[in-house]
């Protein structure tokens, strides 16, 4: 089963599960904090909508993208004002629109790590001249795998997921590769995962 078709059959409680999650926040306020009201910020992967909904009551203008069905189909019932499109992110040049805020938070950490530079240049080019990048993915443990298919039953049926492990000097260099300026890094420890928050500005 591909990472589309299992996002699809665990989306209901994917979606329940992660209701109240609270490592994000303070990455995500920064990123809010740079931008101004009404600005314009694209949500890569956004899942259920969650955070979509959150940036949206910190006045930005957003629209929401995923490659799940189901997982847009919750969000645009949970959600109001705020545009959801199923697509996959490597398909973002297709929306002709430019952001003053892309968003991608836990998205990137399924894409393979030999296309990494390709797909969020793909996003960044989306994104205005002095506009603003934040990516969530997780951390990568100094034993850890650089790459990995976790199988899981917490649901209580078997699913499984490709992830990538990325350390921060790695974010760092994807992004100055992008030309990208650094204004800011976060590492935040949730349960058993290791959370890396890093901001890029466009520049002019």
């Amino acid at each position: 089963m591909n990472l589309k078709d299992t996002y699809n059959k665990i989306a209901e409680d994917w979606y329940a599960d992660h209701k109240q999650d609270d490592w994000w926040i303070e990455g995500t306020d920064h990123f809010c904090s740079i931008l101004k009201k009404g600005n314009q910020v694209l949500d890569v992967g956004c899942g259920a909508g969650v955070k979509s909904r959150y940036l949206s009551k910190k006045g930005l203008d957003v629209t929401g993208i995923d490659f799940s069905e189901k997982l847009i189909e919750i969000a645009k019932k949970e959600s109001s004002g705020i545009e959801f499109i199923v697509m996959d992110m490597k398909d973002v040049r297709d929306l002709n629109r430019q952001f003053d805020g892309i968003f991608a938070q836990a998205s990137l950490l399924h894409i393979p790590k030999n296309e990494i530079a390709d797909v969020l240049g793909i996003s960044v080019s989306a994104l205005k001249s002095n506009g603003y990048i934040y990516v969530a993915v997780k951390g990568k443990y100094p034993d850890g795998p650089e790459e990995a298919v976790l199988k899981e039953s917490d649901y209580g049926y078997d699913y499984e997921r490709f992830f990538s492990y990325f350390t921060m000097d790695e974010l760092k260099s994807y992004f100055n590769d992008l030309k990208l300026e650094i204004v800011y890094e976060n590492h935040k420890v949730f349960g058993k995962t290791d959370w890396l928050q890093i901001i890029g500005k466009k520049k002019a």
